[in-house]
């Protein structure tokens, strides 16, 4: 072929998605497979969500409201900050995918984490920044002290992921605003918190609480992941009204269905599915790294809805072993951690599942 593509691709490889359950069905011949792999609600989504849904299926012929405007009302009216604060996309990496084209120019540095969220390195890359890579301290945590130290003044983004994916860890309160203050004000922070709502620990950073201290920052929250909205695609950015107006002039029309609409609304009216996803996932997850460490395995403390556990076991041998017991889980070797699986928290069947199907699997080796 002799069309030719943009430079940045000859660096960049396909993000690889979890593998569907009906897929591995199909190629292993198998009846009972579970899916670990890609964080997502084992409960589902609300229940008022599902009719909302099916409600808004009249207007599955008109086009979404472009504005948002119920939705920015009744994030900043939880929030207390203004609705010219929010912006919408098809889930947070597709605000991730936006960011880029609205704040570097050709040549500009993004630094970031040489283990987290691969999009981040992805993007800045097809937008012809230059990406700054950090690796994680010792602890697989964020080493902020080192990334501050990578800022020059060729760098127009930092991305952070707070809760880190893939590793679950997190940073404090105290190293954020330390962080926060060593940062230029013209360059801008973006905080990736899709995992918010499953932390626990007193310590978190409230980033909310910086927006005015801090107009450089900005938030992304998802309703993929705690609120089990995964397929309809809707994530949110909070950040000063003139970093939200930017984004907007990058970002298409009608970029996010009035069916995602609709169900992130009614789900933000159900705040005991949200409590009783956080408790059953504090359960199943604390049921995980139990079992976990009774295998003699070790596990990254993790304050989200999945585990990082270290088999001693290349993840490329692993990963296929599993998945011919039925159980698909996030191979480590993706994030340069080659020994690793990433392990989502499940149901506590599902999770039991899983848990006999390592063991079996490190017996065979």
């Amino acid at each position: 072929m002799n069309i030719k593509t943009n430079i940045a691709l000859d660096t960049i490889a396909p993000y690889v998605p979890g593998k569907p359950i009906d897929a591995v069905k199909r190629e292993l011949g198998l009846t009972d497979v579970i899916k670990l792999a890609s964080n997502e609600n084992p409960l589902g989504c609300s229940e008022k969500a599902k009719k909302a849904v099916i409600q808004a299926l009249e207007q599955a012929a008109l086009y979404p409201d472009s504005n948002f405007t119920d939705l920015r009302q009744k994030l900043a009216a939880q929030f207390g900050l203004l609705p010219t604060q929010f912006f919408f996309g098809a889930g947070s990496d597709g605000i991730i995918e936006m960011i880029p084209h609205a704040f570097l120019n050709h040549g500009d540095q993004a630094v970031m984490s040489a283990t987290t969220f691969p999009l981040y390195q992805t993007n800045t890359k097809i937008a012809g920044g230059q990406c700054v890579i950090v690796p994680l301290d010792a602890d697989y945590c964020y080493d902020l002290d080192a990334m501050a130290a990578k800022i020059t003044p060729k760098t127009k983004i930092v991305w952070l992921c707070n809760p880190n994916n893939p590793t679950g860890t997190t940073y404090s309160k105290a190293a954020q605003e330390k962080f926060l203050a060593q940062v230029p004000h013209d360059v801008l922070v973006v905080i990736d918190e899709a995992y918010y709502e499953y932390v626990a620990q007193d310590d978190f950073p409230d980033s909310l609480a910086l927006l005015e201290q801090y107009p450089n920052i900005i938030i992304l929250r998802t309703f993929s992941k705690i609120y089990g909205l995964a397929s309809m695609r809707i994530g949110y950015a909070i950040a000063h009204p003139d970093i939200i107006a930017a984004l907007e002039k990058v970002r298409g029309p009608f970029n996010v269905s009035t069916l995602a609409q609709v169900a992130a609304l009614a789900s933000l009216d159900d705040p005991d599915f949200l409590q009783h996803s956080i408790n059953h996932n504090a359960q199943n997850l604390q049921f995980l790294v139990k079992q976990f460490t009774q295998m003699g395995l070790k596990c990254l403390p993790s304050a989200t809805n999945f585990v990082m556990v270290n088999t001693g076991v290349d993840s490329r041998v692993l990963f296929p072993q599993l998945l011919q017991k039925g159980v698909i889980v996030r191979p480590g070797h993706l994030y340069g951690m080659d020994t690793f699986l990433r392990i989502s928290v499940g149901t506590l069947s599902e999770c039991q599942t899983c848990v006999q199907a390592l063991q079996d699997c490190l017996a065979e080796l």
